[in-house]
């Protein structure tokens, strides 16, 4: 058991969980700090609690699936697009965050309390809906991703998603500490959940054509830089079969 655990395929599949934990879960982290970041600090305690606990939730659930998930055609590109809406929402609580600091500055300005701003707080409940939905969307890019790098290494998978998880926690109560003092900030985390987002739609949406086997279709109406290569394909088809690949 200790020879198969600190065998060079082992160690190379820990290598490349650990790469891909430090990297998914520091998104995950943004998108949990966004969402908690509007929330008192007793109330972002609790979100980002529940957040953690639902993230090891759906991160089990899907790996226990793994087989299952990788045979689903567009359910990446779905997750994508469900960060995305998370996305949106994120946005125009900044956007509306950002007007009432406008105006409260002015309204101080003019020393005139009629002009204070009156901004709709946020709630628990959205805060947690949309952790719950970036949980959900990330959790699943990181299963396969974690799962392709340590398939035949069940005990790396695990420790890689416990790893990712308690990442995920630590940096979002800095993240969602550090909104309330820099709202900027949030913008640039923003934009760190929008790339992982459309990322996930940009390959979730080449595996479909893969899986349907409509390679050549696709590359017919496509830019020859974004043509799906046969590299591609043997990269996609190896981590369905789990021999790795992320």
């Amino acid at each position: 058991m200790f020879e198969e655990l600190f065998s060079a395929s082992a160690l190379s599949a820990l290598l490349q969980v650990l790469m891909i934990d430090l990297v998914l879960a520091g998104d995950n982290a943004v998108a949990v700090g966004l969402a908690a970041g509007g929330l008192p600090p007793e109330q972002r305690r609790k979100a980002i609690f529940w957040g953690l606990v639902a993230a090891v939730v759906t991160r089990i659930g899907f790996a226990l699936v793994t087989t299952q998930l990788l045979g689903v055609i567009g359910l990446l590109f779905a997750g994508g697009v469900l960060l995305l809406w998370v996305c949106w929402k994120m946005w125009r609580e900044l956007r509306d965050q950002a007007s009432a600091e406008e105006e409260a500055a002015e309204a101080a300005m003019d020393s005139d309390p009629a002009t204070e701003p009156k901004v709709k707080p946020k709630t628990f409940r959205a805060a947690l809906m949309q952790i719950l939905i970036a949980d959900v969307s990330m959790s699943l890019d990181n299963v396969l991703a974690v799962a392709g790098a340590a398939r035949e290494h069940p005990g790396i998978l695990v420790f890689g998603l416990l790893l990712s998880i308690a990442l995920m926690g630590v940096a979002a109560h800095a993240i969602a500490r550090l909104l309330h003092k820099y709202r900027w900030i949030g913008f640039v985390g923003l934009v760190i959940v929008l790339y992982v987002a459309l990322h996930m739609m940009w390959e979730g949406h080449r595996t479909i054509a893969i899986d349907l086997g409509r390679t050549a279709e696709y590359n017919a109406i496509v830019p020859d830089f974004a043509d799906i290569t046969p590299e591609d394909v043997a990269q996609h088809l190896r981590t369905k079969s789990g021999g790795g690949g992320h």
